[in-house]
Order: structure tokens, then sequence, then C-alpha cells
């Protein structure tokens, strides 16, 4: 793993994403050299006219593979990864057509596009069968070490067991109270750990100890630590790993003395006027979809109800906003005052909301949000003020999510299920804080492509 504008990013995968970036590329020069050297034309000046269609090509292409969650760490079967293959290139002829279409001098012809698509399924998946050949699970798990045997060590060990992409090498005891993981890999402390670390061959080291005040063996770590081992606290290294901030090992002082939870000018600004323009651009894309949801939701209801539903959400620092959605319940949803989360199989939603929440055409007024300033196009989902006033009472560091505007989509909303209890709110709350702390266009980007994936598959609508 490593950072790329504050956001982790698996090393292996993203030697794959650019080598198959180069294949892409390389397929509209093979395309183009079959369609016409084969057939006796010439290929004069080849580098100068094929180089911007061969670039928009593999940007286009790799953009799809990545919102199909193709870049993403763990197991996938070959035939789901097939699937995915075949929708990413069908996605990716898709948004090549609106290129083409906006700027037909790019246009090389069918016939090299038809080749060059052969040519880079082919290649991909090849590609991908000698990456799983040569860089197999196994070897794709880094080795660590972790100080402590105790409570905090032992949920290092539990993500181990559910497949992250690392592989604990030992647990060293440095108290006689942690006792908790009482098996053969615990040891005791070694008169070097340097040694020990070297001759078990370890990446790098947690600490992971119950109670740091009793003391740590700050003199050994130092020594790994310059001696080019990686050393991480446990929250550190569990943001690396799951890609969010787990709270219930979260102190102020990480908060205050760790980097990020900082969004510079250029970010800042850079954000606003990405925002605008997606959002409008989305806006008139999706006009004639919006016109006919719009219409289907008049029709269902007789006209007796409104087509849209307005309501109040928490925004950025506190700030109160009206949310604006594509009405999916029945207007007496909440007769009797009391706010619910939905469930599923919800009873108060209608035909029409299950298909719209199904495939998020609901959001698509919150655009507009977008574009006065109130929501972010990427950021945490607003939340309703009678929701808060529960959840920052039992959850810690909850308002802190507010530090940054709601999002039409997030992190959380990409990584974790439909949230409907507290015990989900905690846990998009770990999605959020990473969120709010490595904030970025770069994040932005990869999120807004996985939420194609959330779309196309139907993940946790409700």
């Amino acid at each position: 793993m490593f950072k790329i504008f504050g956001h982790y990013v698996s090393r292996l995968h993203f030697m794959l994403g650019v080598l198959e970036f180069l294949v892409f590329f390389v397929a509209i020069y093979a395309g183009f050299w079959s369609r016409f050297e084969l057939l006796g034309g010439g290929m004069d000046d080849v580098e100068i006219s094929l180089f911007l269609p061969a670039l928009i090509y593999a940007v286009a292409m790799l953009s799809s593979m990545v919102a199909l969650g193709l870049y993403q760490r763990g197991s996938m079967s070959h035939a789901a990864m097939i699937v995915r293959l075949a929708v990413g290139f069908a996605l990716g002829t898709a948004a090549l057509s609106l290129v083409f279409y906006a700027f037909p001098n790019l246009f090389l012809g069918r016939g090299v596009f038809g080749l060059a698509m052969l040519y880079s399924f082919i290649l991909v998946g090849l590609t991908r069968a000698a990456f799983h050949h040569f860089a197999a699970e196994d070897a794709q798990l880094h080795r660590v070490l972790v100080l402590g045997s105790g409570a905090s060590a032992r949920t290092v060990l539990d993500h181990e067991r559910e497949g992250f992409g690392y592989q604990v090498v030992g647990f060293i005891r440095l108290s006689d109270s942690e006792r908790q993981l009482d098996d053969q890999r615990v040891s005791e402390l070694p008169e070097s750990l340097l040694a020990y670390v070297e001759s078990h061959d370890v990446d790098e080291m947690v600490v992971a100890a119950d109670d740091q005040r009793k003391g740590l063996p700050l003199d050994d770590i130092l020594d790994c630590k310059m001696s080019g081992i990686r050393v991480f606290d446990l929250i550190s290294f569990f943001e690396k790993e799951t890609s969010k901030i787990r709270i219930d090992f979260l102190k102020p002082s990480w908060i205050i003395f760790s980097s990020g939870f900082k969004m510079g000018l250029s970010t800042r600004y850079g954000k606003r006027l990405f925002d605008i323009l997606v959002s409008l651009s989305l806006l008139t894309l999706a006009s004639p979809i919006m016109l006919l949801v719009a219409a289907a939701s008049v029709v269902e209801s007789k006209g007796r109800d409104p087509v849209f539903f307005h309501q109040v959400r928490i925004g950025q620092n506190g700030k109160l906003f009206n949310v604006h959605k594509f009405r999916s319940m029945c207007v007496n949803a909440e007769s009797d005052g009391v706010a619910r989360w939905a469930t599923k199989n919800d009873s108060r939603i209608t035909a029409l909301g299950k298909f719209i929440r199904k495939t998020r055409l609901d959001e698509l007024p919150q655009l507009w949000n977008v574009l006065v300033g109130e929501m972010a196009m990427v950021g945490p989902r607003p939340e309703r003020p009678e929701f808060v006033d529960q959840l920052a009472k039992n959850i810690p560091y909850f308002n802190e999510r507010h530090r940054v505007k709601p999002g039409v989509t997030g992190w959380a909303q990409v990584r974790y299920q439909y949230g409907a209890s507290e015990e989900d709110a905690r846990e998009k709350l770990q999605y959020d804080l990473y969120y709010v702390k490595n904030a970025s266009l770069f994040l932005d980007l990869i999120v807004l492509l996985e939420t194609v994936e959330v779309v196309l598959w139907g993940k946790g609508a409700q």
C-alpha cells in the first residue's frame, strides 16, 4: 500500500492498472495497423495522428474498469471477473461513443476500434491471468509483526482472518497483563527486536499494546524504524488496511498530530469547480430521465401527491438545509411525527419508489443542492437533525463528519451497506472520518467511479 494524495492504494493493483492502461493505449495502434497496414495501406505519421485517440481510449476504458471495481483488493471468481470485464467494456464503449459524437475528428473508424476492443479484451484477460498466477494471494500479503498480545492485538488477528491483505508473522508480549492470545504465535520480547524482524522477513510493525503507559521497547522500535521497517500505531494501520478510521481506538491527540484533516485553498476551490461542472453535466444528461420519473410519479399517484420530496438535513458545520429528492414513499410515511430509518422491504415505499431507490434515480434532484453549494458531489451523506441528536450522544466524534459538505455519494456509501441502525451509523462514521481526513479531488474521482458499480449492481439500496 502507498499513498496518492493521502489515499492508500494497493501497489500491486496500481501496477496492474498502469499495465492495462498501456494495453489499451497500444491496442489502438494495433487496431490501426491491422486495419490498414495488412491491407497494404501506409502508416505515415501514426505517432501524431493516433496519440490523442489512443490516450482517450485508454482513459475511458481504464475508468470503466475502475467503475466496475476491477482494481479493488479481495477475491473474485473467474466468472464474476469475466462478467465485470464485459460490462466494463460495454460501459467504456458507451462513454467513447459520446466522446466521438462530440468530437468526430477523433474517430478512426468502426474497424479500428472494433479490432482495438478485441485486442484489448484478449490482452487484458491474459494480463489478469498472469497477474493472478505470478502475484498469487500469498505473494500479495505483507508480513506484519504485532507488538502486543492483548485485546488491541486481537483486532489485528481478527482482520487477518477476514482476508485483509496482510499476514501476521507473530505477536510480541509486552506485559504479563496481555494474555488474550495464548497460542504459539505469541513470543516474549527478544534481546534484539531488529534481529527477530530480519530473521522473520517482517515488512512492517504495528504497536498494539493495550496500555502504552506501562512502557514500550522504544530503543528497539527506533532501531527497527531507522533500519527501514515501517512502524504504525494501531489506528494508522487500520486506516491503511481498511480505508476507515477506527473510532474505538481513536483519541483526540491522534487527530491533532496526524496528517490530514486539512483542505487547502486549491483543493477547496478545485472541488467546488469540480462539483459545479459535474452537477451541471449530469443535470443536462439526466434531464430526460428526470422527466420520465416525474411523469411516472404523477401517473402512479394519479396526480394527487407531490413528485418531489423535501426534507431538512444537517450540512457543513451544522447548517440546516432542505435536501431535494424524488418522492419514493407514501405521503403519510411518518404521520405520527416520529422519524424512522428506511428498512428492508419497508411498507412505506411505493412501487415506483422501490425502483428509483434501487437505481438511485431518487437522488438526482440533489444535483440542484450541489449546484447551489449546499452539498458536494462526494461527502458524508446528510442526516436528519433528529437522528444526529441521537447519534451524537451515543457515538463519539459523530459531529466531526460535518466538517465537510455532505455529498450525493460518499466513501461510506461505496464501502458499506445502507445504514438503518445506530450500529450501521457507527460503522459508516469510520468511513466518513477517513474521507474527512483525506478529502481530495483524487478520492472524489475514485468515489464517483465506484458509485457506478454501486448503481449497476444495486448495492445497498433499501
